[in-house]
């Protein structure tokens, strides 16, 4: 039987939301803006090393091309500004498009894998963050995200069953795509390859990539650190490493924007005891409020001034105008 989403669920998780928002409203004055809009700068800070991370991945896969740095930080600063407000990582699309259109004789395929490759990163870092955050006894276990009051997180944990099938079935899914474009397979592998090229290369890996990415992520924990300060839950090594352990976990199921309905949750639960609950649910509303807000700002700016864009819809057009292109080409050159 198909698992259907309990109403009862959804709306619990809309009130929690709901609590939090009017929290956030109710201790807004008490918030140290200084504090807050330090750690915004910060966090801005932790991006911009991770494009420059991206940048260089980029140069690797395209040494001959001639690659402007700030486009690439303008895509991947509207990839994560679009990703703040939109759900299920619909701004990867965004930073996808612009990035490609920024380097010269690239392809799709190519610029995904050389995002793809930038994950590694993520991957060992998210390892030593949740096997702290699980053993300090107040993150909860795996099997109690189903009673968490996040619908999405929820559901998935309530159905291991059908998890299990969707993974499996998106496995299988793509296994027959590429079965269907088996004609044109070798070629897709070779451009995939060409944006794996910096990981050939395993010095000039640690060296440009994931070392940048490490710097980058120290100035992300001195950003959480500062808010948690600003709304007054407290800063230190252990809050930190938490509330990355719940980014860690929240970006596992992305359904909404930047996984904010896990992370609000997890954040109720795991800071529950270390602040009263108001203080608690406004920090949990007031952080994803200040960097989406940030963020979006920041990706709107990117799209309209840098690449002459004025809203998401044209980026979406333009972007289906040039693979009917690329189709028609390519239909030409095989004719």
């Amino acid at each position: 039987m198909t698992p259907v989403l309990p109403v009862a669920d959804i709306m619990s998780s809309i009130t929690s939301v709901l609590d939090a928002i009017s929290s956030f409203w109710a201790n807004l004055a008490a918030v140290n803006w200084v504090a807050l809009l330090f750690g915004l700068t910060v966090f801005v800070i932790y991006q911009s090393f991770r494009s420059r991370a991206a940048f260089n991945i980029l140069r690797a896969a395209y040494p001959d091309e001639e690659i402007g740095f700030r486009y690439i930080w303008g895509a991947y600063m509207a990839g994560y500004g679009f990703n703040s407000v939109m759900p299920a990582r619909s701004g990867d699309i965004v930073r996808l498009f612009l990035t490609k259109t920024s380097v010269p004789n690239s392809t799709y395929s190519a610029v995904a894998a050389a995002m793809m490759s930038e994950l590694i990163f993520d991957g060992v870092m998210a390892v030593f963050i949740l096997t702290f955050a699980f053993s300090q006894g107040v993150f909860p276990k795996p099997p109690d995200f189903s009673s968490l009051a996040s619908f999405d997180l929820a559901f998935f944990a309530q159905h291991p069953d059908f998890t299990v099938f969707m993974i499996t079935f998106s496995a299988v899914a793509v296994l027959v795509i590429l079965a269907m474009l088996s004609a044109r397979i070798q070629s897709f592998w070779a451009r995939v390859r060409q944006g794996l090229t910096m990981l050939r290369d395993r010095r000039r890996y640690l060296r440009e990539v994931f070392l940048l990415q490490f710097i980058g992520w120290c100035f992300r924990f001195t950003a959480f650190w500062m808010f948690l300060e600003a709304f007054h839950v407290g800063g230190s090594v252990h809050n930190v490493l938490l509330m990355l352990g719940i980014n860690a976990v929240g970006a596992l199921v992305p359904i909404t924007p930047q996984g904010a309905g896990i992370q609000q949750a997890l954040i109720l639960q795991v800071f529950g005891g270390v602040a009263t609950a108001s203080v608690v649910a406004a920090y949990s509303v007031g952080q994803q409020i200040a960097i989406a807000s940030t963020m979006f700002a920041i990706a709107f700016a990117c799209i309209f001034f840098l690449f002459g864009f004025r809203s998401f819809k044209d980026i979406i057009a333009a972007g289906k105008a040039e693979r009917a292109a690329e189709k028609q080409a390519a239909g030409a050159r095989a004719g």
